[in-house]
């Protein structure tokens, strides 16, 4: 392969949980976050017109297993936001079964649930965000990370999942039934989505 050919890149699931994955935007985060800000993706040129990262930061972050390179532009999200959340996060969940939330308990999105059962879950997302805040007040951190439930003493797989992200200061839950496949690129296209949807709004605004 020509090593002068065009490259372009994109997070991997694991690198959108560390971009998007805590509510306090470190230089790490910052120059990830910026992979998911255009309507396709970033050459390495464009990648560091944006961020000010340097070839060495994205081997890092590519050694890290946070981005992956790409032999074409990989074209973002173009739906809107509501007409595709409910098929990108249902791919999250073993039984298709999720719900996004606002950190409010607010239900956004849900799939293979009944509404009045999102709502609930909602809720309970806004409580687990309200707990985890009010914990990181008395100095523990660990709060703010995953929560899961079982329903069997064995702990093998969990029935309720909760997971958190922010996106520009706003906070979201996606709370999955049965088995979460949250090392997926519904991920990434979700939070991509979300990502554009609140720069549209910006602009326009």
């Amino acid at each position: 392969m020509n090593n002068a050919s065009p490259e372009w890149f994109t997070l991997t699931p694991q690198g959108v949980m560390r971009a998007f994955g805590q509510p306090e935007v470190d230089a790490v985060s910052r120059k990830l976050q910026v992979l998911l800000t255009g309507e396709q993706a970033l050459d390495a040129m464009g990648w560091s017109q944006k961020s000010g990262i340097d070839a060495s930061e994205m081997l890092e972050f590519e050694t890290q297993g946070w981005v992956q390179r790409l032999l074409r532009p990989l074209q973002g999200p173009d739906a809107r936001l509501d007409d595709f959340l409910q098929h990108v996060i249902a791919s999250l969940s073993s039984e298709r079964r999720v719900v996004l939330a606002s950190d409010g308990g607010f239900c956004l999105g849900r799939a293979g649930i009944e509404q009045e059962e999102a709502d609930v879950l909602s809720a309970a997302a806004a409580d687990y965000a309200a707990f985890a805040a009010r914990q990181a007040r008395r100095g523990w951190a660990g709060a703010s990370g995953y929560v899961a439930f079982h329903t069997d003493p064995e702990f093998l797989l969990p029935s309720y999942s909760f997971v958190p992200f922010w996106v520009d200061e706003a906070g979201y839950w996606l709370v999955i039934l049965g088995e979460p496949l949250l090392n997926s690129p519904a991920l990434v296209e979700l939070l991509w989505g979300i990502k554009e949807a609140g720069t549209r709004f910006a602009v326009s605004g």
